[in-house]
């Protein structure tokens, strides 16, 4: 999938990127009002409702930028970091900030963007928090066990509601637009002269609202990429109209004992039954994986025979068709799976005879190569197994 943030930039430019994004937000937030705790505070108090207006539209706009690119296969949705959720600490945090949101006239972000302007009251709110951060710090000890408690994990809102990402999206965008025209009413009542919506031109304003719902009804209508992609290699019918090349086990063996240089081992079986056995040299990961960045310098060389080992064939051409769409090639599946490898090489079975001059050769290939490759395991597992590098997920907020 085609990464927003580019392998170009390293992590000390991305520092200077962030640097300059921080500069360009804070202005954003300047340029909405949010350095005057007047208007910040009017949200409790029913007679400006800007910040909820420009929070609903920021949170709308990234949520469909962000499952449009997903679903165009533009952006990988799993490199996004997610902050972990602990649900009870989260909830008192919550209570807190509001409360100091209500008496002070900001929250965190927006006080340090007016005491960059001067304000006096941002800069005693930014020493108020400061203050607060030290606190904290002390009583740590004492409310640690609350601060770990009902822990969820990243977990996102939509997955909590055991609905999809585009219902979510659409439902979300249905209620702020209308948040917009309940929030638009009372602050015309509470502030009938001095209402920023007064200023609203009405028809533009139910124009925009028409088309931010259209876009959550396209929303709704967008399949997950990976899930389409998935969903279409894993179509016995496709499957069919596209043979894959098969390895022999024999000739596995062979180039694992040979210790063929070439050779890339994919293994998408079960992490338990990787960690019981596993071929020596093989990386592992499930089909799903196989969309991450971090797998292109494991099946991305053209000269490099890439062998998927999985629990059956039908696994394996799985995810052969998997690579093959994302346009990586020199693939072949293990012919009957790992259980035929196992079968077949690593235990001692006898071989049946097929009445060809070979059998010999063959049953003294497979000895030798049994007892090479079980060593070779042994080592793998007292040196531990390769894992492809996990892509560091992309981290932000406010």
């Amino acid at each position: 999938m085609g990464p927003f943030v580019p392998d170009l930039i390293s992590d000390q430019l991305n520092l200077v990127v962030a640097l300059v994004l921080g500069i360009a937000f804070g202005f954003v937030l300047e340029q909405a009002g949010f350095s005057s705790s007047r208007r910040l505070a009017g949200v409790f108090y029913g007679y400006d409702f800007t910040v909820l207006r420009v929070f609903f539209t920021a949170a709308a706009t990234a949520m469909a930028g962000v499952l449009l690119l997903g679903a165009a296969g533009l952006l990988d949705l799993d490199v996004i970091f997610v902050n972990p959720t602990w649900l009870a600490p989260a909830i008192v945090g919550g209570a807190i900030m509001g409360v100091g949101f209500l008496l002070g006239g900001y929250c965190p972000g927006t006080s340090v963007c007016a005491a960059a302007i001067g304000k006096v009251d941002a800069m005693a709110f930014v020493g108020g928090g400061l203050l607060g951060i030290f606190g904290f710090a002390e009583v740590y000890p004492r409310i640690r066990t609350f601060d770990e408690s009902t822990f969820l994990g990243p977990i996102k809102v939509y997955q909590s509601l055991h609905v999809p990402a585009g219902v979510f999206a659409f439902l979300l965008i249905a209620v702020a637009v209308a948040a917009f025209v309940v929030t638009t009413r009372i602050e015309r009542r509470v502030n009938p002269s001095g209402a920023p919506s007064l200023r609203f031109p009405a028809a533009s304003h139910r124009l925009a609202g028409a088309g931010l719902l259209g876009v959550g009804v396209l929303l709704l209508f967008t399949p997950d990429y990976k899930g389409r992609l998935l969903a279409k290699v894993s179509d016995p019918a496709f499957a069919a109209a596209h043979p894959v090349k098969v390895m022999t086990v024999d000739e596995l063996a062979f180039r694992i004992v040979d210790r063929e240089p070439r050779l890339r081992i994919v293994d998408v079986r079960d992490p338990k039954a990787f960690a019981a056995l596993a071929l020596p040299g093989s990386v592992n990961g499930s089909v799903r994986d196989l969309f991450g960045k971090e797998w292109r310098e494991v099946v991305g060389p053209l000269h490099v025979r890439k062998v998927i080992v999985g629990a059956d064939e039908a696994q394996e051409r799985t995810a052969y068709l998997l690579l093959h769409e994302l346009g990586y090639e020199n693939l072949a599946v293990l012919e009957g799976g790992f259980p035929a490898f196992e079968r077949t090489i690593l235990e001692p079975i006898m071989l049946v005879s097929t009445g060809s001059r070979w059998d010999g050769d063959v049953r003294r290939f497979r000895e030798s190569a049994r007892t090479e490759i079980l060593r070779m395991v042994k080592e793998a597992k007292a040196s531990g197994q390769k894992k492809p590098k996990k892509e560091k997920k992309i981290q932000g907020g406010c």
